[in-house]
């Protein structure tokens, strides 16, 4: 497969202040792609909500969930790619974690199956997590005393949320750690909270879109993003564009500016590109 393949994040690029998906842009999008238009996605979300929020939208490209940790093929309906965390590397951060008083989430896959755990919901950033996922996609959580209960062999990623001030000791103590890769970088729809996401060295944006361009042969990849974790997805693109509403970091690294999450920019602007092969640039 030779042409471009053209790659977005969601929250806060694709999808709306709601986080949704307009009618407009999932109608867009699947008329270029019957057209003939590669599109795929790279989020930090897991299946169970990216799965919901994509159901109008027929992808025909694997796509890039949680940063990178995983790649998910939806039209066989597997992972053919998984980095998983080394059992070493996984006790290391439960330590990190009980050594700064603070939890999250931790993701297990096993088997095909993904589950969720959490020890403790005292914080309130924490139940809102839980309760909006549970509510608006379905998503089971497990209830666990402590992390290191859980065998460590199958473990892929663990999510923290909460104010700077707390992650940002966490991500300093973990930085240095073999075998993880980190992401810090702020809630797209709270002003006051920030996630710290961990996952193993081998995965992030970066290597997914690598590893699409090389399994595919495409020559030319595209990419559309808002947020710091973008950034590393950037980095593997020929082309960056980003949105109106995108951190000032995100704007200075790309190479075009679309219009807002809010104003369907992307499609919009794959709509531009796509008949015409020209887009204004930014820079």
């Amino acid at each position: 497969m030779n042409g471009t393949l053209y790659i977005s994040d969601l929250d806060g690029t694709l999808l709306n202040q709601s986080a949704g998906l307009s009618a407009y842009t999932a109608r867009s999008l699947n008329t270029m792609i019957a057209d003939g238009l590669h599109f795929s996605i790279a989020t930090a979300r897991t299946l169970a909500s990216t799965r919901k929020i994509i159901s109008g939208l027929t992808l025909r490209i694997p796509i890039a969930l949680m940063n990178g940790a995983l790649i998910y093929d939806t039209e066989r309906q597997c992972y053919p790619r998984i980095h998983t965390i080394l059992p070493d590397t996984v006790s290391a951060v439960i330590h990190t974690l009980r050594t700064f008083e603070t939890t999250g989430f931790m993701y297990e896959l096993s088997n095909g199956e993904l589950r969720t755990y959490h020890e403790s919901l005292k914080q309130k950033p924490l139940r809102d997590f839980v309760e909006e996922r549970i509510t608006r996609y379905y998503k089971s959580f497990r209830l666990t005393d402590r992390f290191d209960s859980v065998s460590p062999e199958h473990i892929i990623y663990f999510t923290l949320l909460d104010v700077y001030e707390r992650l940002q000791p966490v991500h300093d103590a973990l930085v240095a750690q073999p075998g993880l890769n980190l992401t810090l970088y702020k809630d797209t729809y709270s002003p006051d909270l920030w996630y710290l996401e961990i996952f193993s060295a081998e995965a992030s944006k970066e290597h997914a879109v690598a590893y699409l361009r090389e399994t595919y042969g495409f020559g030319r990849i595209i990419g559309f993003g808002d947020n710091l974790n973008d950034l590393p997805m950037f980095t593997a693109c020929d082309i960056r564009v980003a949105v109106e509403n995108a951190k000032p970091e995100v704007k200075a690294a790309a190479d075009m500016i679309c219009g807002s999450n809010d104003n369907d920019g992307v499609a919009k602007w794959l709509e531009e590109y796509h008949h015409t092969g020209e887009a204004r640039p930014y820079k």
